[in-house]
């Protein structure tokens, strides 16, 4: 089955680009697209796609705001909302991740960086191994000096908070396996396990979570 791909964006060139782009991909299909956020909320829950493509600042309604519409609406299969941003509004892109976006990419990106991120959220995963994304999320959090209560996190074993740690600088789960020397499947386990404790989403919830609470310090 190809992954199915809304793109929200108010530019007419920056759709048809995209869409021509991710439609020569043989395992991505482009299904709609949308010129505001109104119109983005509408065609997800008309369409249900696999992933939204979703621009930060649009008219009607904002990506961010649209984003928060799609995400709530509790669609199953869920629709993964990947944002599309620049560098001069990272707090945008904080509270996205915060909401359960899977992750952002540069709207300058080159071509296949694009098409991977659409094969990344697809799969469940969040769009966080870039070194600029966790500096992004560090300088954020640093920024707004905010910091969850500790106590938070003691509902974690000492292994479930180390798996947490390497989460949060970007490692895959076959990354933390070799760090770790365990299973690949024995790391799923323990994320999976992090995430109902701390009721988190995803990773990118996990990543934020985790600079908040000082668990990882940004530097």
């Amino acid at each position: 089955m190809a992954i199915t791909v809304l793109i929200a964006d108010d530019q007419a060139m920056v759709r048809a680009g995209f869409g021509a782009l991710l439609g020569a991909q043989t395992d991505i299909s482009v299904i709609g697209d949308a010129p505001d956020g109104k119109t983005a909320v509408a065609e997800a829950k008309r369409l249900r796609p696999d992933v939204v493509l979703m621009d930060v600042r649009m008219p009607e309604m904002n990506g961010l705001d649209a984003a928060k519409a799609i995400l709530s609406a509790g669609f199953d299969p869920p629709v993964r909302v990947l944002m599309l941003t620049t560098f001069d509004i990272d707090d945008y892109v904080y509270e996205a991740l915060t909401i359960g976006a899977s992750g952002f990419l540069l709207k300058d990106a080159p071509a296949e960086e694009l098409v991977r991120a659409v094969r990344v959220v697809a799969a469940g995963d969040a769009l966080l191994a870039p070194t600029v994304t966790r500096r992004l999320i560090a300088d954020v959090t640093r920024r707004r000096n905010r910091r969850a209560p500790a106590p938070a996190l003691e509902v974690l074993t000492p292994r479930e908070r180390e798996v947490l740690e390497l989460v949060a600088r970007g490692m895959s789960n076959a990354e933390i396996a070799e760090t770790l020397f365990v299973a690949e499947q024995t790391v799923k386990t323990h994320v999976s396990k992090v995430f109902a404790k701390l009721n988190l989403r995803d990773r990118a919830q996990a990543v934020v979570l985790a600079y908040e609470s000082g668990l990882v310090t940004p530097g």
